[in-house]
């Protein structure tokens, strides 16, 4: 059982939580825990941030202004905050008592957003959303399109480097503008972030300025060494690909010595101490029968499984009409998640799910351009990182105002935070729980952004699917660049040839060159 909470002890921010104001209240985020809680009430956050200016909890509720038949409401909340670690004691009880209050389960949105006063109507999340927020909650950055796999998926075709990428020095200064903007963290990956000979040198700079990350690889440069250094950071979290729980599925769709990598990097984060790395999985027709199996392998390694939807954006355009779950898989899928819900990371991956039954964790709604977005390894922002085409380029962090104007001026990201229709689904009975589904998923198939998701449980997308292919229309939109391999793959470690990147994703790269 939780502790209890006592009002009339004195409490304060826990130094690794933050807090971001937004205009429904608060978003808080813990680099230690890496949790993520949302206060929809003004009041409670005035509460939150004036708590370590007051020799007790009740003191601060009072300075607030909370009346005392409220008061209750306002010690649960504090309690869900304790419990989380995003507040922590601040010095010995004082002398007055108060009967305690036991920690609730979790309340508010599947977020874990944390609810106003009682009588106050909740307001989901999903509405509050749709507007945007001032700042992304967390973005996907590209450092590079460098890398030494071809994944049959690959949503940015990624294989050789660009020479335009941002240099070391305008990586920091994004940096900086995602800690001025409270931007809790970023999703790095490519291609291969590791490749990049400034890839530790930025993970540095990004932990020395509050900017959490997560950065996904392939395993290729974590050795033991690399493993302690990334253990014992509590700003950095790492994401290993894997995409079969055997070498025979996962090296079918990343290549052949890939499973092997990925094993042996995670048998160094486990054995440097780092719990609570994920293993990524992009699910696909042939892994669904190993859902179990990858689960039993994240557990082994001290990790947590984080599954992620197929999009066929990139090379995964090409594949997925062979590679995406059947109707009958997605089903499966579903009753699987929802069996190990709270155990598993999902995103808002699954929410075209919902309609099966009750809605997952999770946002359930399509966040691009409202709560994430993504910038490119040359520092183009996309709405979303599946979504890599001219129609969704919203700007550029190297024009003038960087990354920051883009967020909060871009035209496609203010048409993208108006109200939305809904179009053909609204009428549909499960669109409140789909919210249409997936725009990157219906824009490379060729559906309308107002059409139905093609993956659609209730069976609309693939109705819609089939009438394009029979009226035979423009084919599907093309993303907008192909960075594959042309020549042979590159072999990480060998020295780069000093011809065009045409053959290898390193060359003409030097540290600090910027080209």
């Amino acid at each position: 059982m939780p502790p209890a909470f006592d009002l009339d002890r004195p409490w304060r921010l826990h130094d690794r939580a933050s807090v971001r104001p937004e205009p429904f209240g608060a978003m808080l985020y813990h680099f230690n825990t890496r949790a993520l809680s949302f206060l929809k009430s003004p009041t409670l956050l005035t509460v939150l941030t004036q708590l370590g200016d007051h020799p007790t909890a009740r003191a601060a509720c009072s300075a607030a202004g909370v009346p005392d038949a409220e008061l209750p409401a306002y010690e649960r909340a504090l309690a869900t905050l304790a419990g989380s670690e995003m507040i922590v004691r601040a010095g010995p009880p004082v002398s007055r008592s108060t009967a305690q209050a036991v920690i609730p389960p979790a309340f508010g949105s599947p977020a874990g957003g944390i609810t106003g006063p009682a009588g106050h109507r909740p307001i989901p999340l999903t509405e509050r959303f749709e507007t945007g927020l001032t700042s992304p909650i967390c973005l996907t950055w590209e450092l590079t399109y460098a890398c030494n796999l071809a994944c049959i998926h690959c949503l940015s075709s990624s294989g050789r480097r660009d020479p335009r990428e941002l240099s070391t020095a305008e990586c920091q200064d994004v940096i900086d503008t995602l800690q001025r903007m409270q931007v809790f963290y970023v999703n790095i990956g490519g291609g291969e972030p590791t490749v990049r000979p400034d890839f530790w040198e930025l993970l540095d700079y990004a932990s020395a300025h509050q900017v959490g990350v997560k950065f996904s690889t392939n395993g290729i440069k974590i050795g033991a060494a690399a493993a302690r250094r990334l253990a014992a950071s509590d700003y950095v979290d790492v994401q290993i690909s894997l995409d079969g729980a055997t070498a025979e599925v996962n090296d079918a769709v990343r290549g052949r010595g890939s499973y092997r990598t990925a094993m042996a990097a995670m048998a160094c984060l486990a054995a440097a101490g780092f719990r609570g790395f994920k293993v990524s999985v992009v699910v696909t027709r042939h892994n669904i029968p190993q859902l179990d199996a990858f689960k039993e392998v994240a557990d082994r390694h001290g990790a947590q499984l984080r599954l992620t939807r197929l999009r066929p954006s990139g090379r995964g355009a090409d594949t997925w009409p062979e590679l995406h779950p059947t109707s009958a898989q997605q089903r499966e899928l579903y009753d699987w998640l929802a069996a190990h819900d709270g155990q598993v990371l999902t995103g808002d991956s699954f929410f075209h799910l919902s309609p099966h039954g009750t809605p997952l964790s999770g946002l359930n709604m399509c966040g691009a351009g409202r709560v994430v977005c993504l910038i490119d390894p040359v520092g183009d922002v996309y709405a979303c990182p599946f979504a890599i085409h001219p129609d969704f380029l919203a700007g550029n962090v190297r024009e003038p105002g960087g990354f920051e104007a883009v967020w909060r001026s871009s035209a496609l990201f203010a048409g993208l935070r108006q109200p939305q229709t809904g179009g053909a689904c609204r009428s549909c009975g499960s669109y409140d729980s789909c919210r249409g589904g997936c725009m990157a998923a219906k824009f490379f198939t060729g559906l309308p952004l107002d059409g139905p998701d093609p993956e659609c449980v209730r069976g609309h997308g693939e109705t819609a699917l089939a009438a394009a292919r029979k009226v035979g229309g423009t084919a599907p939109p093309r993303p907008a660049a192909d960075h594959s391999h042309r020549l042979v793959p590159v072999t990480i470690g060998r020295r780069p040839p000093l011809r065009g990147c045409d053959e290898d994703p390193l060359a003409g790269w030097s540290h600090g060159s910027g080209a």
